[in-house]
């Protein structure tokens, strides 16, 4: 059986991700592909903890530019996670795989409270624990959540799994044909330069807790073991 390189991640997933080509709501398709993914990795004794994103659904920052108060449509962003966190959970334990939701917004009749003792003891148990509803605060994206999280369970490492992008280019890849791929980039890097990694906030998080983070895309099948197991693809951040 092949060796991974990673023990216990945190795989961070965009909420435009579940999106897929529809780009709103819910593909059945990608979520059944992520869930066969996430599976591969349980079954190569990986410890496998996700934070997904609620773009799909609702985002913060469009509902304040609408004259929402900000707090309300950020509020209403941690409630698109849960949704894409439930079907996600559900996808997984359809394929076999034991799952459990944590919300940092208690509403016990869908999930548990994230208490971070528990989820360490449903990782160490082979389940695949789902961080829901962001850091439970406006303000704070789901990439500082993803970070937030990583350093408190002290995962070896977050994926960054993307559907539009396969890692961080010096310029948007999809507007600019002159940008360039980074296969490797520092945490002061990124902050510098101003690169799409995740906000600056998570960047920092990341580099005060020295963890590493791996940009690639999530469109093509395999790639998330791929990347458990070492390989040289996409693009890593960490320090020098």
């Amino acid at each position: 059986m092949a060796q991974a390189k990673y023990q216990r991640i945190v795989l961070k997933l965009s909420g435009e991700a579940l999106a897929g080509d529809q780009g709103f709501g819910i593909n059945p398709t990608v979520i059944k592909s992520v869930s066969n993914q996430v599976k591969e990795l349980t079954e190569l004794g990986v410890e496998v903890a996700v934070v997904v994103g609620g773009g799909n659904i609702w985002r913060g920052k469009i509902g304040s530019e609408m004259g929402m108060d900000r707090a309300s449509a950020d509020y209403m962003g941690m409630l698109a996670t849960v949704m894409n966190s439930l079907a996600l959970q559900d996808s997984l334990e359809n394929s076999g795989v034991q799952t459990r939701v944590q919300t940092s917004i208690e509403m016990r009749q869908v999930a548990e409270p994230y208490i971070r003792r528990k989820a360490i003891r449903h990782l160490e148990k082979k389940r695949v624990v789902i961080f829901a509803a962001g850091t439970g605060n406006p303000y704070f994206s789901t990439d500082t959540t993803a970070a937030l999280r990583a350093a408190e369970i002290e995962a070896d490492v977050i994926l960054m799994a993307k559907n539009n992008v396969d890692g961080v280019y010096s310029a948007d890849p999809t507007v600019d044909a002159t940008a360039t791929k980074y296969e490797s980039l520092s945490y002061l890097d990124v902050l510098r330069e101003g690169l799409a990694v995740m906000d600056s906030t998570a960047s920092s998080l990341c580099m005060d807790n020295d963890i590493p983070i791996i940009v690639f895309s999530v469109m093509e099948e395999g790639n998330i073991k791929r990347v458990v197991l070492g390989e040289n693809i996409g693009t890593i951040v960490r320090g020098k």
